[in-house]
């Protein structure tokens, strides 16, 4: 598996698992976030591994579906590489600034 599909899909996990079943949540906790095998799954559920590869392949297309409607990562994302800049701007023009450095930091907490 790859690793930046395997990345991709635990950061959509994090932002949609509210949405899924908790059999699609179950499953795909233990294949991307465990690095469970189909067949170490299987056993668990006591299902075949066809059911399990077929649950995943669906629920992944309902994670990318949700992002593309959404667009929570990508927006969560460009706000991350945005404050990044604002920091990095920040500290080198107003370092001494509280005032700036406060209001980054309550930026910051809206992601927690």
């Amino acid at each position: 598996m790859e690793i930046e599909k395997t990345n991709y899909m635990n950061t959509l996990f994090e932002f949609y698992s509210i949405l899924l079943t908790n059999k699609q949540k179950g499953y795909l906790s233990l294949y991307y976030g465990d690095d469970y095998s189909l067949g170490e799954i299987a056993d668990e559920f006591e299902v075949s591994r066809q059911a399990i590869y077929d649950n995943i392949k669906r629920t992944e297309k309902i994670l990318i579906n949700y992002e593309k409607k959404l667009h929570l990562v990508e927006n969560f994302l460009l706000r991350k590489e945005v404050l990044d800049q604002l920091k990095e701007y920040a500290t080198e023009k107003y370092p001494s600034d509280n005032e700036i450095q406060r209001m980054i930091q309550l930026i910051e907490s809206f992601d927690e």
